[in-house]
Order: structure tokens, then C-alpha cells, then sequence
């Protein structure tokens, strides 16, 4: 599976063991940045690293900042992305299995390294599960879909 992963200064040392992780588990991995602790705005790598994901260039997403909330905001914001905050592997798979969620964020200072490993994992593995959960999703696309055509008005 190809992984889009971004973060901000916050993220960093976080996205830097999620990516071995994520390479170790013979996973492709394009990397949006930041690429130090530096100060960073978060949605300088969030939004690339989503629209990578909403175009097909990547499978899923992976956005780490101290909180995770603030990439996930930026994330929802891009059209066809279903991003989800995760802090326990419970939340990792009912957003897969019921969500379709293609990009999870994680918050550097909500989870260990540890828990973010099994969290990415758990996310990696659960299939969504379709059936009434896709009846939902499809209301998602519809409303952004509507929200485009209003905007182009």
C-alpha cells in the first residue's frame, strides 16, 4: 500500500517512527513533510498529503501534529477525504470498518509511539465493511458534491 504521511514540527519525531514502521511493514511511503522539529504550519503538509490521497497518487493517509486536530481539520476539508482521529485501536478499526476513513490523524502528544504503531496497524488491516455504512458514505460525497456545484455558482 502506497501511504501519504505529513505532519508539523510537533509530529515530527512521531511521523519519523511511523514511517519506519510503516516501511518495515512493506508499505511505500511518499513523505510531504515537515522535515524537522522547526516551527511548521501543519497544513502546508496536511493539505498536499490529503489531496495525494483524494487524486489516487496514494492508498491512504497518515497526518501527526501535537494533537492531530488540526490535520484532520485541514484533511476534512479536502474533497473525498474521510479523516479520522484515533487514539485507540477501537476508534482505529470502527473508522475503517463503518467510515471508509483513507486518512487517520494522530496526535504526537495524545498517543506513545507504541499505541500509534498499533493504531496505524489496526487501521491498516480493517476493511470497510460496506452495506448500510456505505448507504452513509455516499450521503458524505453527495453533500460535498453539492457543496461544489454551489461554490461554482
Amino acid at each position: 500500500m502506497r501511504i501519504a504521511v505529513a505532519c508539523d514540527h510537533g509530529g515530527f519525531a512521531l511521523k519519523q517512527a511511523i514511517v519506519r514502521f510503516l516501511e518495515s511493514s512493506g508499505n511505500s511511503v511518499k513523505d510531504f513533510g515537515c522535515y524537522s522539529e522547526e516551527s511548521a504550519d501543519y497544513a502546508d503538509f496536511a493539505f498536499p498529503a490529503a489531496e495525494a490521497v483524494a487524486d489516487g497518487q496514494c492508498d491512504r493517509g497518515v497526518l501527526i501534529c501535537t494533537t492531530g486536530i488540526g490535520v484532520s481539520i485541514c484533511a476534512n476539508k479536502v474533497r473525498g477525504i474521510r479523516c479520522a482521529l484515533c487514539t485507540s485501536e477501537f476508534q482505529a478499526e470502527m473508522t475503517r470498518r463503518h467510515n471508509d476513513a483513507n486518512v487517520l490523524a494522530l496526535g504526537a502528544r495524545t498517543v506513545s509511539e507504541q499505541e500509534a504503531e498499533r493504531i496505524v496497524a489496526v487501521w491498516l488491516k480493517t476493511s470497510f465493511e460496506g452495506g448500510r455504512h456505505a448507504r452513509r458514505i455516499d450521503k458524505i460525497a453527495a453533500y460535498e458534491n453539492k457543496q461544489e456545484v454551489n461554490a461554482n455558482v
